[in-house]
């Protein structure tokens, strides 16, 4: 009841969708989508079913729906792709895209129309804006979890990476990691694996300009640092949680 919608250009052509719940934490919570105005426009996140109004209203204010081409999410989580039919039905010329895992476990059965299956550091090119695909598997979480990489604004779409409460501005540059370890301690949402740590310093060697976050305020401060930090923290957890483990 009484949410809304705010839409804010957070890089050249990326505008971050943004809907505050206040009953998901104390501080409360934002779902955040975004899309990139191109000659084939593109969706990051849809958004679970019960948005889907808000969310295509403010869609549509940007480019009209029958123009969106691309469907794309992190993972397959409601959150993340809850309304995917509701898009693909409003907009006849969109396509689902993801990678191969997502396609092959969940995609191919859960979509109406068929989607497409990218393979790890496969573009689109959307005509003046290029995305790349980026297998992250259970980073943060999901055997599928990957993330997308706009290579002219240098725009990372990090999914549920650096996850933060409340309804903060649309684009910061000062402490994201703090909020983010917060937030971890709050949800314990992440996987802790081996490679946590490596696959996300993996996304640091980018040098992305700007993160832009499911969850929380996109980032356009030290981003290289950030990710380094983020997987440190990580890297941390999944040492303690071992020795633990082990009884040591």
């Amino acid at each position: 009841m009484g949410m809304m919608t705010k839409t804010n250009e957070i890089a050249d052509g990326i505008f971050r969708l943004s809907t505050f719940v206040p009953n998901v934490t104390p501080d409360g919570f934002t779902f955040n989508q975004f899309l990139i105005k191109a000659e084939e426009p593109l969706l990051f996140h849809t958004g679970p079913r019960g948005m889907f109004g808000l969310v295509s209203d403010a869609v549509s204010k940007i480019v009209p729906l029958n123009k969106l081409r691309w469907i794309t999410f992190g993972h397959v989580e409601a959150d993340e792709c809850g309304s995917m039919n509701e898009w693909l039905a409003n907009a006849p010329r969109s396509e689902v895209a993801h990678g191969m895992v997502g396609v092959m476990v969940s995609l191919n059965d859960l979509a109406d129309r068929p989607p497409r299956a990218l393979q790890d550091g496969e573009v689109i090119d959307l005509g003046g804006k290029r995305v790349r695909h980026i297998d992250t598997p259970h980073v943060p979480h999901g055997w599928e979890a990957r993330v997308l990489f706009e290579e002219t604004t240098r725009t990372l779409l990090c999914g549920d990476l650096f996850t933060h409460t409340g309804d903060g501005p649309a684009l910061m540059a000062g402490d994201i990691v703090g909020p983010a370890k917060k937030a971890e301690e709050l949800f314990h949402a992440s996987c802790l694996t081996p490679t946590t740590g490596a696959t996300i310093r993996k996304l640091a060697d980018l040098r992305p300009k700007t993160l832009a976050l499911m969850h929380g305020s996109s980032f356009n401060g030290d981003t290289e640092q950030a990710l380094v930090q983020l997987a440190d923290l990580y890297d941390g957890w999944f040492g303690d949680a071992s020795r633990t483990a082990h009884g040591k």
